[in-house]
């Protein structure tokens, strides 16, 4: 299995076209280690195979394998020689084949990759981005479709963050790579196939959420995966008549308060939507900062609809695991609305 460009010329140096999330992300790659020497790419089948997901794709044959090479099935290896080369003044990018795959180099990662730039007091700073697949939606079993971010997000001294469409899986990865700090760049799998339009000029800033849908009388905070599912509940509760907000997190630390915050004071309403289980989650963290910045805004509680506190479901159950647009409406309707006098009481 190759990645299609849908006739997006690799070596072109601007690209304005159609493609797949994985796509978007090969192509990010390629041109960071085209435009910057230091940047290499490395992790488990990454060279030749091109990565399980195939996001390293071609990369190896364009560019040799001192660009983008294998590895051993090491985790903890793999980031600990992603240290020593960041200490160096190289970029490297690591792929962490799936996302609970990533634990056991989580020691590394918490200890090492997260504190040397605070404890040199910035005399050694940490440019690496450690790649994961992460999240359900593509009929996995156990170790295969976790959602770990919340291990990341709560661990000081690392950028984290996830794209939902191609464009932001190029802008992100390049900001990702340039960054002089480690980045978790957590993809998620369901989405690697999905199309979008990209334009290699646009950037994106790290630490920023985007609006992906205006809307007046509820705000749904949403991320990874889960925003294309915030915005197909949009869409039907457009047909009955709310006008529904999607604000996409994208960063999940540091986490875009401003943006948020405004979002949710205007429309008076929230739902967060994740797919992770609910309890201590990066949801419950959005939900509570909404509160303490929102309430006196606030026309209802904030609400979450998120992945049950459970290990994930085999794949037979996978779609009864994760949340849907059903779920995500049964939750606006759950609001305090002045039109429905069932829902002001539920």
């Amino acid at each position: 299995m190759t990645i299609a460009h849908d006739d997006v010329r690799l070596d072109q140096r601007h690209v304005v076209g159609t493609m797949t999330m994985a796509a978007a992300l090969n192509r990010a790659l390629a041109d960071a280690i085209q435009d910057d020497p230091d940047v290499v790419v490395f992790g488990e089948d990454v060279g030749a195979l091109g990565g399980v997901f195939r996001i390293t794709d071609g990369l190896t044959e364009r560019f040799g394998e001192d660009r983008c090479f294998d590895t051993p099935l090491a985790e903890s290896g793999i980031v600990g020689t992603a240290v020593g080369m960041a200490m160096n003044g190289m970029r490297p990018v690591i792929e962490m084949q799936f996302d609970a795959f990533a634990l056991p180099a989580f020691e590394q990662v918490v200890s090492h990759v997260a504190k040397l730039a605070n404890r040199t007091r910035g005399a050694v700073r940490m440019p690496l981005v450690i790649r994961i697949p992460f999240g359900g939606g593509i009929g996995g079993v156990e170790h295969h479709c976790d959602s770990s971010e919340a291990y990341y997000a709560h661990t000081p001294g690392l950028t984290v963050v996830s794209p939902s469409t191609p464009q932001d899986a190029y802008s992100l990865l390049r900001a990702a790579i340039a960054s002089p700090d480690p980045v978790v760049f957590l993809e998620p799998k369901k989405l690697y196939w999905a199309k979008g339009e990209v334009d290699t000029s646009v950037t994106a800033e790290l630490g920023t959420a985007r609006i992906a849908r205006d809307g007046t009388d509820v705000t749904l905070l949403a991320y990874a995966a889960m925003v294309p599912v915030a915005l197909e509940a949009a869409e039907i509760a457009a047909g009955e008549g709310r006008s529904v907000q999607v604000v996409d997190v994208r960063s999940l630390s540091p986490f875009d308060d401003a943006t948020v915050t405004a979002a949710v004071r205007a429309t008076g309403r929230a739902v967060v939507v994740a797919e992770a289980p609910g309890y201590a989650s990066v949801a419950s963290e959005i939900q509570a900062r909404v509160f303490e910045r929102c309430f006196e805004y606030l026309e209802a509680p904030v609400r979450r609809v998120t992945g049950f506190d459970t290990p994930f479901a085999p794949p037979k159950l996978e779609h009864w695991y994760l949340p849907d647009a059903d779920r995500v409406l049964d939750a606006i309707d759950s609001l305090h609305w002045d039109d429905d006098a069932e829902g002001a009481t539920r």
